[in-house]
């Protein structure tokens, strides 16, 4: 295992203060907040920590509502709000500096057989024929260095490949509003259920509304020519899956109006089986 990805583990584990209560850490992302994917990923294992081991998550549904202090640690306060015979709910809201930046629910399941049926999964090249992040990022001459370095700190502990050019790769006239990536920790993880759920909810965050910036042509904050931040995020887990093994994440945009855009996604396993299903809304505007 790589030391960033150790160091994103620890993030990731809260410490419990109270019954219901946990407190986690912060760090700057690649833009100076606290960077969503963690508040989701922490807001979950939160929730997980109240949930009996036999139940999976396999749903989500969360809100940002502030931007999060980097320098300044959230507490997380969980609600049981219902435990069933099949189903368990919680309910999180992230708190720093006494205000609410933050809230999730989450719905648990015991594992069950039922009626099983897939969209296929999208064709995309192998990811090992694909460039690094480091080898992409270091190519373009047009960025900032120091742009360059953030978004690799950023992205050290997951090996993260893009199939085509992403938006501050090439910009300046529209694409196809459609994006793929592949993705996997740069290690082995443990065999805990959650703990990949997690990394899968953390990485999430990170490329989703790409295909919003493709569609007009934008380079995004990298470039400086739009302005932008997470508002909801919503994630069903269909299929068991290793976040440390190759999944792709197939993404595009079927909107963006009134300064919003609109990304959805699905990620499947590299043996064609869907794993996940993504939708997620962002500011998106266009600083004048």
């Amino acid at each position: 295992m790589s030391q960033a990805l150790q160091d994103l583990l620890d993030l990731l584990d809260l410490e419990q203060i109270e019954e219901n209560i946990y407190r986690g850490q912060s760090r700057s992302a690649v833009v100076p907040r606290v960077f969503g994917g963690q508040v989701a990923a922490q807001a979950l294992v939160a929730a997980g920590r109240t949930v009996p081991g036999d139940r999976l998550a396999h749903s989500l549904h969360a809100y940002f509502l502030r931007m999060g202090d980097p320098g300044a640690p959230i507490v997380y306060s969980v609600d049981r709000l219902r435990d069933g015979r099949s189903f368990t709910t919680r309910r999180v809201v992230a708190v720093q500096h006494g205000k609410p930046i933050f809230t999730l629910s989450a719905s648990f399941q015991t594992d069950e057989e039922g009626l099983d049926h897939q969209a296929p999964m999208p064709p995309a090249p192998d990811p090992v024929t694909l460039p690094t992040s480091q080898e992409r990022l270091r190519s373009y001459d047009h960025l900032d260095p120091q742009v360059v370095e953030r978004f690799l700190e950023a992205r050290e502990a997951i090996d993260l490949r893009y199939v085509d050019e992403p938006p501050y790769g090439r910009f300046g006239e529209p694409r196809e509003p459609h994006s793929q990536v592949w993705f996997r920790t740069s290690g082995k993880l443990a065999d805990d259920p959650l703990l990949h759920v997690v990394l899968a909810t953390y990485v999430s965050d990170m490329t989703l509304l790409d295909s919003v910036l493709l569609a007009h042509g934008r380079g995004g904050w990298a470039i400086g020519d739009v302005v932008g931040a997470s508002l909801d995020h919503a994630m069903w887990f269909h299929r068991p899956f290793r976040a440390d093994e190759w999944l792709l994440y197939d993404q595009e945009s079927p909107s963006a109006y009134g300064g919003r855009g609109l990304g959805q996604a699905r990620i499947y396993t590299q043996d064609g089986r869907l794993a996940i299903s993504v939708i997620q809304e962002g500011v998106v505007r266009v600083p004048w």
